[in-house]
């Protein structure tokens, strides 16, 4: 893939930020019946542009809309017809523990198709109409959609979960497409999916279930990359490790396991990587991504509310930087704030760890 000639954003966020409690609570009445779409509708803006001038006044090289017009981070079911609840135990799941915690859960049933009247990536423009600084949108990775694989029930629909994975990232190829034309130059993918791989546990149940984990790594990291082919933008994946408020986690163990088949096949502009606790392990898989990809370091978590000390991110920084250059790198948040529910902290905390994340990123990068 040919690199973009933008400079690299080195402080940035993740995606989603907290959702205020009107947003919330008028959510709660429009499932109740007590509140028209079109006034969700301006709630939604209001939020949009609170969260637009909170990024923009810390700071920030490259902002989102907060994702604050989502009801979750992955929304795939809301715009494919192909996806049903159905019983049984996933093949795919976030971690083993969990393999068997739903009694249905979304799954392959039918070949794909986009759903009339509703578009990924439609609440794009309201972001580009209303922002000075440059943005991005983010999206459920087409590797992420293993979850919704049965190897039970799918194969009804698909004779093998690769060929359902090209379906989808044909899907976000033009969504993708549309995005840019919209003015788009930064288009994120999120995938937990590699993160749960990093798992002792989880990597022992798909042995089990006769899944060939590196081929898959290396598959999904190719078709992920393939997003992107042939489009002026700046590309990214965000790598995340499964994060939910409370201490629970979808996964632990380095990327180092991960890392040589991951990064041997990823082909984007930046992969952003959480570093915000001992579950990731040291920095040593650093030295597998790829030159010129940027490594942009999570060193801030978005599950507490304490604020990092800055002397210690600088420590972290420096450290990173004896594994790859200081030009490769670049810091955010760990993960977004709202990425399952709001994250236990106020607003005001999370307007400090933004604070912090371009205060930091510009001394370290501008000096």
């Amino acid at each position: 893939m040919t690199r973009n000639t933008r400079p690299p954003a080195r402080a940035e966020t993740v995606g989603s930020l907290l959702q205020p409690e009107r947003l919330l609570h008028a959510r709660k009445r429009l499932a109740e019946g007590e509140l028209r779409p079109e006034e969700l509708s301006r709630i939604e803006d209001e939020a949009v542009l609170d969260a637009i001038a909170l990024q923009e006044s810390v700071g920030l090289d490259v902002i989102t809309d907060g994702e604050m017009r989502r009801t979750s981070w992955a929304a795939t079911t809301r715009f494919l017809s192909g996806i049903a609840p159905r019983p049984g135990l996933r093949s795919y799941p976030a971690s083993a523990a969990q393999a068997g915690d739903d009694p249905v859960f979304p799954t392959v049933v039918e070949r794909i198709a986009p759903l009339p009247g509703v578009h990924l990536g439609e609440e794009y423009a309201f972001l580009r109409d209303h922002s000075d600084a440059p943005t991005k949108y983010t999206m459920a990775a087409p590797s992420y959609h293993r979850r919704y694989w049965s190897d039970e029930v799918s194969r009804g629909a698909y004779d093998a979960c690769e060929e359902f994975l090209i379906d989808v990232r044909d899907w976000l190829r033009v969504v993708a497409r549309e995005l840019i034309e919209q003015g788009c130059g930064y288009i994120q993918l999120d995938a937990p999916n590699y993160g749960s791989l990093c798992d002792p546990q989880t990597r022992r149940f798909h042995v089990e279930r006769g899944h060939d984990i590196e081929a898959e790594i290396a598959f999904d990291a190719d078709l992920d990359s393939s997003v992107f082919e042939g489009l002026d933008v700046t590309s990214a994946l965000h790598v995340c490790r499964g994060n939910q408020q409370g201490g629970s986690w979808h996964s632990r163990g380095g990327y180092l396991v991960i890392a040589d088949v991951l990064f041997s096949h990823l082909d984007v502009d930046a992969v952003l990587l959480e570093y915000d606790s001992d579950r990731a392990g040291d920095f040593g898989p650093l030295a597998a991504v790829p030159p010129g990809t940027v490594a942009v370091l999570g060193l801030l978590t978005t599950k507490a509310a304490g604020l990092e000390d800055e002397s210690d991110l600088h420590k972290r920084i420096e450290e990173a930087a004896r594994i790859r250059p200081l030009a490769d790198l670049a810091l955010s948040t760990q993960c977004g704030f709202a990425s399952a529910a709001n994250a236990p902290m106020t607003a005001e905390e999370q307007r400090a760890k933004l604070a912090l994340v371009a205060s930091v990123a510009h001394k370290v990068w501008e000096a």
